[in-house]
């Protein structure tokens, strides 16, 4: 999944974490982040001004106006960079995605940007459409893609924030395992791929070392949590009744439901070591994540 409309909204250390030797760093022109305020964007956007390198964070109402549902801002946001950090509002996988990214991959080319690294969703088969269609039009750009599993911080950033601290995650994924991935890792791949050599045409696939199941996740949340966390399963269709109390309309609701029976079938749950390959380390493990996540006021809700 991207930065979708419910688990991504848009609403640490600085730097790579490692070098592999890809030349991190080479690449120092201005970079411009789309959904420069959202969970990925705003590491990203740390991480490179941590490394000097001129960034221009792009949003619906920051310094630089970025909308990925107008396009009449994207050629002055794209204008004098070099490369660009591309995470797509809802998610790949809607409709009109696949148009979005050509456009965008126009423009990119028509003012001279070099390097494009797209944040994808794992095993999303319309999200590689929309990837094909960047690729296509970005002309001579280099373009990477980061497809990603679950985000980790989804537990203390996103949608699911409020049922750990109440003590219960309703979520339609069964007993399916997920090797959740931490948004520190994600951001310190793409960085190396915005600002490093080696990393053309790549399709980095990133997870976190091991797979959980949802009850098991809820385990390691209530440890860190000092409380207990229970994991309540559900149908599709109940989970996009709930989301509809919540106010998600229903079209939405119905998109996000069928999106989560789609990537939690278990085609998604095995582990890849892409993020050792690229940083030279292994991924955070989930439970250092929920005791940071902890540590840092998380759940003090």
């Amino acid at each position: 999944m991207t930065e979708n409309a419910y688990t991504r909204r848009d609403d640490n250390s600085n730097g790579n974490s490692g070098d592999d030797g890809r030349g991190v760093g080479r690449m120092t022109g201005t970079v411009l982040v789309t959904s420069g305020t959202g969970k990925t964007g705003r590491r990203v956007v740390e991480r490179l001004t941590g490394l000097g390198v001129p960034v221009r964070s792009g949003s619906r109402t920051g310094e630089v106006p970025f909308d990925w549902q107008d396009d009449t801002g994207w050629e002055a946001a794209l204008r004098g960079t070099e490369a660009a950090y591309v995470a797509y509002y809802p998610d790949l996988a809607v409709p009109g995605a696949a148009e979005a990214m050509a456009a965008f991959g126009r423009r990119a080319a028509a003012c001279g940007v070099r390097r494009v690294v797209l944040l994808s969703g794992r095993g999303e088969p319309q999200a590689a459409v929309a990837e094909e269609a960047l690729r296509g039009a970005a002309g001579p750009a280099e373009v990477t893609v980061v497809r990603s599993a679950f985000f980790a911080q989804n537990f203390s950033e996103g949608a699911l924030l409020d049922g750990v601290i109440g003590g219960e995650l309703v979520f339609p994924a069964g007993t399916t395992a997920e090797p959740f991935v931490d948004l520190d890792d994600l951001a310190d791949v793409v960085v190396a791929a915005l600002t490093g050599d080696g990393h053309a045409g790549a399709v980095y696939e990133l997870t976190g070392p091991r797979s959980l199941t949802f009850e098991q996740a809820a385990g390691e949340l209530g440890r860190a949590a000092g409380r207990p966390v229970r994991y309540v399963p559900v149908t599709g269709p109940a989970y996009a009744s709930l989301l509809e109390e919540f106010g998600v309309f229903g079209a939405e609701a119905a998109f996000l439901a069928e999106l989560f029976a789609t990537l939690l079938d278990g085609h998604n749950a095995a582990t890849t070591d892409d993020v050792k390959r690229v940083l030279g380390r292994e991924p955070k493990d989930f439970a250092d994540f929920a005791r940071e996540a902890a540590r840092d006021g998380a759940w003090h809700g």
